[in-house]
């Protein structure tokens, strides 16, 4: 049985937190500004992808990658892109 995973990035005055639950068959939420604004039931080895906007005027459109290796039992790792940039989220403490 795995742990959960949390990572975190401040951009632009927001606040963006991805919490990856543990095991394959448990959830990932897309926070911005403490709010979940995406969520995925279940997420599975390989590439999981949650869209989200930034609440600015006008809205910034974003994505969040999260990697989970397929064959070696490792940590998630955690993209955000934003404007065409690619920003990789440092994995927070547990809370």
């Amino acid at each position: 049985m795995g742990r959960s995973h949390h990572f975190h990035l401040d951009q632009g005055g927001h606040s963006i937190t991805v919490n990856v639950g543990p095991g394959r068959d448990s959830e990932i939420e897309l926070l911005v500004n403490g709010k979940v604004i995406a969520y995925q039931k279940e997420h599975g080895p390989g590439m999981n992808l949650l869209t989200g906007e930034l609440p600015d005027d006008p809205a910034r459109l974003f994505r969040v990658r999260i990697r989970e290796p397929r064959l070696v039992p490792t940590a998630p790792r955690c993209t955000l892109e934003l404007d065409g940039v690619e920003h990789p989220m440092p994995e927070r403490p547990d809370l």
